[in-house]
């Protein structure tokens, strides 16, 4: 299957609301909210927040660097390496946190990402820390950062925060076309609505009538499974996915990433 292509100024478009959205939360955060903890290891909202922001400015840096030769990975791809970069993600978070106020760090990032991206072709590409990619394509595992660690937010702060339709789109297709590549196969459905449906896992494919092995959830639970938030036994017994035949356990393929 050829992969997935992303709309450049969508995608962008999404990632500015959703940046936008947090930095109005963030906003009317006070120092003790700023400190509480969050489900990511020894990291506090402060540490979340500049992460969010980094991740958003990781696409600046990338534009602001000669193009690589070759592509060398697609977007879903991405989600295979992304373990190796914690240790440097991590370092950099910190220190950006402690240097930088959060909401001048996310004005500073949203203001350069407008701009650099606004003249930039969806097939530029850039040097990303897993491998040469697509623009396009960088954006949109941009989606699955900004979308996963703004529900990360939500948690830690007990609040709800909303989703920029595009952006939640996006995130919830790269992670299903993952689960597809990392587990080939036509034996299990999986269905994400509104936004996606892959078959995956190798077995007895079914060509017709409803399949015999379905999985189905919403897009967050789907992105909190994919992305190691939510175990599989969980997600079963609080009824917030679903899962009909006997090849229909997918809990061997998750998390996709984390």
């Amino acid at each position: 299957m050829a992969p997935r292509t992303y709309d450049l100024v969508k995608t962008r478009n999404a990632i500015t609301a959703q940046l936008r959205t947090v930095r109005t939360v963030v906003e009317a955060l006070d120092d003790g909210q700023f400190a509480l903890p969050t489900r990511l290891g020894a990291w506090t909202v402060r540490e979340l927040t500049a992460h969010i922001a980094l991740g958003v400015g990781a696409v600046n840096r990338l534009l602001e660097l000669p193009a690589p030769p070759v592509r060398e990975i697609t977007a879903v791809q991405w989600a295979s390496g992304t373990a190796a970069l914690a240790g440097r993600v991590d370092e950099s978070t910190r220190t950006a946190a402690a240097e930088t106020d959060p909401l001048t760090l996310i004005d500073r990032v949203a203001d350069r990402f407008a701009e650099l991206t606004a003249v930039a072709a969806p097939d530029r590409l850039v040097a990303g820390g897993v491998g040469g990619m697509r623009l396009d394509d960088l954006l949109a595992t941009r989606c699955v950062e900004l979308v996963t660690h703004t529900d990360d937010l939500a948690a830690a702060l007990n609040t709800k925060i909303p989703y920029e339709r595009w952006a939640l789109a996006t995130a919830t297709r790269l992670l299903a076309d993952t689960l597809a590549a990392k587990a080939p196969g036509g034996s299990v459905e999986v269905r994400i609505p509104p936004f996606a449906v892959v078959q995956c896992v190798a077995g007895p494919k079914h060509t017709r009538g409803t399949p015999p092995n379905v999985v189905e959830t919403d897009p967050l639970t789907w992105i909190r499974l994919a992305t190691g938030r939510l175990a599989w036994s969980a997600a079963l017994n609080e009824a917030s996915v679903t899962a009909s035949g006997e090849r229909a356990d997918i809990a061997d393929q998750l998390p996709l990433l984390s």
